[in-house]
């Protein structure tokens, strides 16, 4: 223990430290490595609960397609063992680090999995949850327990990695996670297509998603966001730049190419990014790089119907300094806003509830995380059921209280 953060090397001193927690009626902050410490309502805890201490594969079987960590090793550590054997985490865990103002400190696989963080691939590979199949953890009882395991069909009763995975800590401590891999892409390249509006990208990427190209991703830069790419091809254009990735061998990322850019063709003329350049494009969109400068200016991210999601942007600017850029083939917005347009909140929500979707508040001060819903105002339904399972797995409410909603 170092002050008042504690930081358990096995998975029994955690459930010890829980224990005494309960026992104390002392709140935990539960944290990784804290790149991700800033979203959610702020903690007013004394008292953190540091599982960063808890690092390394332990076990990794390429031929298997699964790897087990514990919860505290860094995201970059798993990627690099990947690398090893051409594999990796399909979903494409974003690093909100920069965006967040972090500096020092790197994402650790646990943190990825309990915001369910995912990436660009999304739309083809699914979300980081349908990529985690087992996990060792300790409950707000104090109590250690085991779900799932190595094999994708290893569920009976709660399908406890699916509850945690986007529970931001509120449930219990993972000590330990397995995660399926799978085959890095050999090749890949990306089309883009130059100035379009936010309303013909949407159908653009419509087009792509439908046809039988395999896109892997699809998003959509309006000009005030590809002016700040670090990438020349994009930055330097000076439109608006929509943005197709295909990965695989090389001959079948070839022929999917050319027939993707004669199914755009009546969008416009395709520009296509070469391998290196596309990867460094992808790095970008779906680390939010964009909205790391000014620091200042709120981020949301939203997500929605693509079909909905130019109509909302369009509407939002309506009610303040707005900028935004599109991922998931419409699905999901980045959304930045001026500190002086706080209020935005409440028309945010409301015109949610009009073309669908949820939004949540991934960068603002510690008073405004405080003063607004930060995640999705849940129904009475859904609040109830939340409610129920923090309960039942955290019945003295001692993991990150109120960190997602107030009570909870």
């Amino acid at each position: 223990m170092d002050g008042r953060i504690f930081k358990p090397n096995e998975t029994r001193e955690i459930a010890e430290l829980i224990a005494w927690a309960v026992s104390e009626n002392q709140p935990l902050e539960v944290i990784g490595a804290g790149t991700k410490r800033d979203i959610g309502r702020a903690s007013n805890c004394e008292y953190v609960l540091d599982v960063s201490a808890m690092t390394g594969i332990m076990l990794y079987e390429p031929e298997e397609l699964i790897l087990q960590a514990h919860a505290g090793t860094p995201l970059e550590d798993i990627e690099k063992a990947l690398k090893k054997h051409n594999q990796e985490l399909a979903f494409e865990p974003a690093d909100y680090s920069a965006l967040l103002g972090v500096k020092k400190a790197k994402p650790t696989i646990g943190g990825i999995l309990a915001g369910n963080i995912s990436g660009p691939r999304r739309i083809k590979a699914g979300a980081a949850r349908d990529h985690f199949l087992g996990v060792n953890a300790v409950s707000g009882r104090g109590e250690i327990f085991k779900s799932g395991g190595r094999v994708v069909k290893n569920v009976t009763g709660y399908d406890m990695c699916k509850i945690m995975a986007g529970s931001w800590g509120t449930l219990g401590v993972m000590s330990d996670v397995v995660v399926k891999v799978l085959p890095a892409p050999a090749g890949q390249a990306s089309i883009v297509v130059l100035g379009l509006s936010n309303e013909q990208a949407i159908a653009a990427m419509a087009q792509a998603m439908k046809s039988d190209c395999e896109v892997t991703g699809a998003a959509h830069l309006p000009l005030d966001i590809a002016k700040k790419s670090k990438i020349s091809e994009i930055k330097d254009l000076k439109k608006p730049a929509t943005i197709f990735r295909l990965e695989g061998v090389g001959p079948s990322v070839t022929y999917r190419r050319d027939r993707l850019i004669a199914i755009l063709a009546t969008f416009g003329k395709c520009e296509v990014l070469k391998a290196a350049i596309s990867r460094n494009l992808w790095r970008e969109i779906c680390d939010v790089t964009y909205f790391v400068e000014p620091a200042a200016r709120c981020v949301w991210r939203i997500s929605t119907t693509p079909g909905e999601a130019a109509k909302l942007v369009a509407a939002l600017k309506k009610h303040g300094s707005v900028s935004a850029y599109f991922d998931w083939a419409g699905g999901l917005i980045w959304l930045s806003l001026a500190a002086k347009d706080d209020a935005l909140a409440g028309p945010l929500r409301e015109l949610l509830g009009h073309h669908g979707g949820h939004a949540t508040l991934i960068r603002a001060p510690a008073a405004l995380r405080a003063a607004i819903p930060v995640f999705q105002p849940q129904n009475p339904g859904l609040k109830l059921l939340s409610q129920r399972l923090k309960r039942g797995f955290d019945p003295s409410g001692i993991l990150n209280p109120g960190r997602m909603y107030a009570g909870v």
